[in-house]
């Protein structure tokens, strides 16, 4: 019997994460030195708030293109309304997620906690695993 490959068994564990009262400033130098795109925001119970991506951020330019930069904090700019994926979604599923949608990575969440991400590369190694070459 062949066993599903699933999101728990692909996903990435050590996480950058962000607090929504973080400056967004100090968000955005952590983005640029750790060379992610986004991150997961959570609050003090490891509750899942939303999520901060390279182009939220650039909306700070579009709030006050022609004067100083607007400033403010993670919750400012987020994205509230994530999808997420249960550890135990299968890689096939999470696959037909990313081919649907223009997300780079999911949210891993079980219990409304983050457990995880699962990335498209994720899914790529998936695919190498499963066709035996990984």
């Amino acid at each position: 019997m062949t066993s599903i490959a699933l999101v728990r068994d692909f996903m990435a564990k050590d996480l950058i994460t962000f607090s929504p009262d973080m400056d967004v400033y100090k968000a955005i130098d952590i983005m640029v030195s750790k060379k992610i795109s986004g991150a997961s925001v959570i609050d003090e119970n490891q509750k899942m708030v939303g999520i901060l991506s390279e182009k939220d951020c650039l909306r700070i330019l579009a709030h006050d293109a022609y004067h100083n930069l607007p400033g403010g904090t993670v919750a400012d700019y987020m994205s509230e309304i994530v999808m997420t994926v249960h550890p135990n979604t299968d890689i096939f599923s999470a696959a037909v997620i990313f081919l649907q949608n223009h997300y780079r990575r999911l949210p891993v969440v079980e219990n409304d906690k983050l457990v995880g991400q699962i990335s498209r590369r994720d899914v790529l190694k998936a695919i190498q695993k499963l066709k035996g070459s990984g």
